[in-house]
């Protein structure tokens, strides 16, 4: 019996062994083909589940789906007179049209409108309806007239419009842009081709995986917008690991003949690193599992189940498939037994090493003023868009709804409505003695619950019309089981439940991400400097991200979404280039001592984490393809926020404040003396690369 080959284990050998590795690859890629094969789930159609868990938003929705035992929305079908008023004889032809629904002629006659029902079952099905309503319009309309749709059904469909085939788009664009990237990085015509598509199934199986069991899950929700999120973050996190994993193995091919023990140890010793990175990355994006907002909740357990999955494929089918095709992949570049490894190199990273080392608090000062430059916009922040202002470019419902407010009292394509079990006559009553309300009537009546629909004088949206639905709470308080729906009324519960979520999650986050630190650092010091770096970094990128979104696309705020979101996921994949140069300095630094263990770390790893930065913010920035400003916000942030973090803080500041602090940076863990010729703690010994290391 052969003995084992020294730095692997019993799993490593098998997963690259030379009879088992082909089979460690295939298996789960049958797997995934099968469930893949599942398709995925279709998406919850219920308006309430993207509402605020205990608001009167959504308790007045609760009460509205009483009315009818279908599925229904309305729809506002709008005439305009080119120029000046609509003459008799038009509004003859559209009253005629019309029929026996209501026929609502603007007082200055330019205009005049109508509301239809729109009974569906799926979004598909309403963006069908408002289509043919769209025709029916337009085919409606006299010579002179111009016919268009708004209201809650037009807007709805517009919105799903939007990701009418985006997971397609998004799938290629991320995809391209992870190959383009893998080619420069790896300078091979071959090698890419094998994360890459490790990668896309992993995707596919986290998309369908996510899906099915979010279906059986009650207190979830999700949309396709999750969707899209979960498959940039498995592309970019997976293919962070595979870089990472990649590079060790490339580097254990210059020592070791053999692919199959050169995988083994590679794997072995990158193990450690993606399997805490991933733990932590899971455990940050499950804290929106705290949410009050159903999707949010959707989109915390479906990233939790992607991470597990591109981790997964990352130490398990990647290194496989790699074994089985050999060396060859790595043509023309191919590693040889001999060639200098990377951590003896004297490439780019060990001249910026050099450069820190002979200077270290000068470059802790410099980076953390530059930081501190950025944060400037991060105070100037504001939160919050109206619904006309969620959309890159303006859809044509609410186009609509603009020109309909022209004719018309502002809040006539989007009223105030009051639910109610109490009676319907006093509660009417009580909404029309409100300021700042127009008109109001009982829209409609049904097992127990009337509705009232109260126009507003202010545009939707605005802060006025904010301030008339609070004194319509107000004036509604006191009867039994009253609450007030609407556009407006839901701006206000979600701007009120997301500042509670942010208050809550975003400590809980910062606490796991220590707390996992401290659990596999074993020291104190380290992961609090490290935690800090990651959140200095957020609000740096929150900051020159604000400068982007207002001198750049004219946004006047961000998504109530989008500051939670961005935080988790810019802290939980800081993390990922924490561990990756730390766990590198720490098997660095017991060998050569601090200061030359953490430039030897910042040698051997600078390439890798600054590729999986510029990837990962590539892949990121992918978001923008689809016509969503919150979907683009987040993708800018973390755009920006992850080239701090690789390029910038995890590259120079992390390793500057390690050689300023010494020994002290990792308290209360002792590092051993080096042997004699390896390092010192007083940088008496030359780095690593610049003579030759003894040991």
């Amino acid at each position: 019996m052969s003995t084992p080959a020294p730095g692997t284990n019993r799993v490593t050998r098998f997963i690259a062994g030379r009879r088992t590795a082909w089979i460690v690859a295939l298996l789960p890629l049958l797997f995934a083909g099968w469930v893949i094969s599942l398709g995925e789930a279709e998406a919850p159609t219920d308006p309430s589940l993207s509402l605020p868990d205990g608001y009167g938003i959504t308790q007045a929705t609760d009460l509205e789906e009483r009315l009818t035992t279908e599925e229904s929305s309305a729809a506002i079908l709008l005439w305009t007179a080119d120029s000046g008023e609509l003459s008799e004889q038009q509004l003859g032809e559209l009253r005629k049209a019309v029929g026996k629904g209501p026929f609502v002629v603007a007082e200055d006659r330019s205009a005049v409108y109508t509301v239809v029902p729109v009974d569906a079952q799926d979004s598909s099905e309403i963006r069908e309806q408002v289509k043919d309503l769209r025709a029916e319009v337009k085919a409606d309309a006299p010579d002179g007239v111009s016919g268009s749709v708004t209201g809650p059904a037009a807007i709805q469909s517009d919105f799903s419009e939007v990701f009418a085939g985006a997971d397609v788009r998004l799938l290629l664009a991320t995809a391209s842009i992870v190959a383009i990237l893998l080619i420069i990085t790896y300078r091979s015509p071959v090698l890419w081709i094998v994360p890459l598509v490790v990668v896309a199934v992993a995707d596919r199986l986290a998309a369908i995986s996510a899906t099915q069991i979010m279906q059986n899950v009650d207190f979830v929700a999700w949309d396709q917008s999750t969707v899209g999120i979960l498959s940039v973050l498995v592309f970019g996190a997976g293919t962070d690991y595979a870089l990472l994993l990649i590079s060790r193995y490339r580097d254990e091919l210059k020592r070791e003949e053999s692919r199959h023990v050169a995988m083994a140890r590679a794997l072995r010793r990158t193990f450690e690193s993606v399997a805490f990175s991933a733990s932590t990355v899971v455990l940050g994006v499950l804290t929106l599992l705290l949410s009050v907002f159903p999707n949010t909740r959707g989109l915390g357990l479906a990233c939790a189940i992607g991470v597990l999955i591109a981790a997964t494929f990352a130490v398990v089918v990647l290194p496989a498939a790699l074994v089985v095709f050999g060396r060859w992949l790595f043509w023309p570049m191919t590693p040889k037994v001999g060639d200098t490894q990377l951590v003896d190199g004297k490439g780019f990273w060990h001249k910026v090493g050099r450069r820190v080392d002979s200077r270290p608090r000068t470059f802790v000062i410099g980076t953390l003023a530059l930081l501190a430059v950025l944060m400037v916009g991060f105070s100037q922040v504001k939160v919050g868009l109206e619904e006309s202002e969620q959309f890159l470019d303006t859809p044509p419902a609410l186009v609509a709804a603009e020109r309909l407010g022209e004719s018309y009292p502002a809040g006539t394509s989007d009223p105030a409505q009051v639910l109610t079990e109490a009676n319907p006559g006093e509660v009417l009553a009580a909404v029309k003695k409100v300021e700042g309300v127009t008109s109001a009537m009982i829209s409609d009546e049904g097992d127990g619950v009337a509705m009232i629909d109260a126009v507003t004088a202010a545009a939707p949206g605005t802060d006025e019309a904010k301030a008339t639905v609070e004194r319509i709470r107000s004036a509604v308080d006191g009867f039994d089981k009253t609450y007030v729906g609407g556009g407006d009324a839901e701006l206000i519960d979600v701007a009120d439940a997301s500042n509670r979520d942010r208050m809550l999650i975003l400590p809980v986050i910062v606490l796991l991400v220590l707390g996992a630190l401290i659990l596999l650092l074993r020291s104190l010091i380290t992961p609090v400097l490290l935690v800090i770096t990651v959140v200095a970094t957020y609000a740096a990128a929150m900051g020159i991200s604000w400068w982007v979104f207002t001198f750049v696309f004219g946004f006047p705020a961000i998504d109530q979404s989008v500051p939670l979101m961005a935080f988790l996921f810019l802290v939980a994949l800081g993390v990922d280039y924490n561990i990756f140069l730390i766990t590198r300095a720490r098997e660095e630094a017991l060998k050569f001592g601090n200061r030359v263990g953490m430039l030897r770390a910042l040698t051997a790893t600078g390439g890798v984490i600054t590729s999986a930065g510029i990837l990962l913010a590539a892949v990121f920035a992918v978001l923008g393809v689809l016509p969503l400003v919150v979907l683009a916000q987040l993708g800018i942030i973390i755009f920006f926020g992850v080239l701090l973090d690789t390029l910038l803080v995890r590259t120079v500041l992390v390793p500057a404040l390690a050689i300023s602090l010494g020994d002290k940076f990792w308290w209360p863990r002792k590092l051993p003396t080096p042997a004699a010729g390896e390092g010192d703690r007083d940088g008496s010994t030359p780095l690593a690369g610049t003579t030759t290391v003894a040991g």
